[in-house]
């Protein structure tokens, strides 16, 4: 029986209606289809977009309570706000470029003298950030440094201000750091010189980041003054005979060695010859072995009296052993310092070294035999030194042979008066 028209309208109106709420519902199943859906292709592309998002998303979020806690907290929020930046620093270097907008450095500057976490920040935030350091500077964090009253009671794990003071450090030659340096070097030379005290005896490394910070300062000519008049020659001259630190120290002393003033203070010190010949002596030790010949130079240069000194206390046989079995920038110190050696001795005892020729007077009981005996018995006992010295060296060696017959020919080829008299 056909359908009358009222009905058929009907039933068709009910048709058209379901057919658009299906093409509606599938519609919105296509635009808020989750990343889970197997059936989206795009899937792990949309998925990671959608992860990275809401770590971003958090990320902001804690950063924004963060801050929040740093600036109007009480202590223990301030405590775990530095904590969470030091974190937050560490994951994101977009965070990082943020910190100087948000004021989080003057916060943690003000807080660094009592808070051993803020401290731990501020590393993180100048790790390789030349406009972070600055400001710290800026805002007075070298006035925050413990002084000696307050360092007797601090322990060990305080020491992590030495390791900002080393990368603070590397802004030595700006006028903002120069302005402020003593305290900083007051400070390092406390914690290397508190050895003797065990509940203030510094690790290997916070030794190594004082001397690395002495290093950085003693670049600038202007703060020789400072770091002289402080007392640290004689903890350098310490460090430098310690095998483990000693290629730490030596740089810092020949910085300060082209002063005058530095100069003055190391030729002042009655143990710097031995140190320095010792290390000459380390043959495990090349970079220490070339940095103590070139202070001896430095030293030794026109100055009669030093190398007077040098020699007695026996730097002519450690002079010819690193002449022989150095590194080539070590035997061409040495040799230098050797013909130094030698031309001082010809000044000082040629007019003494014989009869010469031209002052015998007429008449007189020398005659040619005699002198040419005389010289000859001078080459003599030149050339016995020579012997000895070698064999020293090479006893040092284990037995080995020279391995340079330039430098031995150098060394051992004249047979004149002019030779070396050790």
């Amino acid at each position: 029986m056909p359908l009358s028209l009222p009905l058929y309208s009907y039933v068709k109106v009910r048709f058209v209606r379901r057919v658009r709420r299906l093409l509606r519902s599938k519609s919105s199943r296509k635009r808020f289809r989750t990343s889970s859906d197997p059936s989206d292709v795009s899937s792990p592309g949309v998925r990671q977009r959608d992860e990275s998002f809401i770590r971003e998303y958090d990320r902001a979020s804690v950063l924004q309570r963060t801050v929040k806690s740093l600036h109007f907290g009480d202590g223990e929020e301030k405590e775990r706000a530095a904590k969470e930046i030091e974190r937050l620093i560490k994951e994101s270097a977009k965070i990082r470029k943020l910190m100087v907008d948000l004021g989080v450095v003057p916060a943690l500057v003000a807080m660094a003298d009592s808070d051993q976490l803020a401290v731990r920040a501020l590393i993180e935030l100048a790790n390789g950030s030349f406009v972070h350091r600055t400001l710290m500077v800026e805002e007075g964090i070298l006035s925050k440094l413990p002084n000696n009253a307050k360092f007797a009671a601090m322990d060990s794990t305080s020491h992590e201000f030495a390791e900002l003071l080393c990368s603070l450090s590397s802004l030595a030659n700006t006028r903002v750091f120069i302005a402020s340096t003593e305290p900083a070097i007051l400070y390092l030379l406390t914690i290397l010189n508190s050895e003797s005290n065990p509940n203030t005896n510094p690790s290997p490394k916070t030794k190594t980041f004082c001397l690395a910070a002495l290093f950085n300062i003693s670049t600038v000519l202007e703060n020789a003054e400072t770091l002289i008049s402080n007392g640290v020659i004689s903890t350098l001259l310490r460090f430098s005979s310690l095998k483990e630190h000693s290629e730490k120290a030596l740089p810092t002393l020949a910085n300060l060695a082209v002063s005058s003033r530095g100069k003055q203070a190391l030729e002042s010190n009655s143990t710097f010859p031995e140190i320095l010949i010792e290390v000459m002596t380390w043959e495990e030790k090349p970079k220490c072995q070339e940095l103590s010949a070139y202070i001896i130079m430095i030293l030794a240069h026109q100055s009669w009296a030093l190398r007077e000194r040098l020699a007695k206390s026996r730097i002519v046989p450690a002079l010819l052993e690193l002449a022989l079995l150095g590194t080539p920038l070590a035997q061409k110190r040495a040799l230098k310092l050797l013909q130094w050696f030698k031309d001082e001795r010809r000044a000082r005892v040629g007019p003494h070294s014989g009869p010469q020729t031209g002052r015998v007077a007429a008449g007189s009981a020398f005659n040619k035999k005699e002198i040419e005996k005389g010289k000859r018995m001078m080459r003599s006992l030149v050339k016995q030194s020579l012997d000895k010295n070698m064999e020293i060296i090479t006893r040092r060696a284990n037995g080995g042979e020279c391995s340079s017959p330039t430098i031995r020919r150098t060394l051992v080829s004249s047979n004149s008066s002019k030779s070396l008299p050790f």
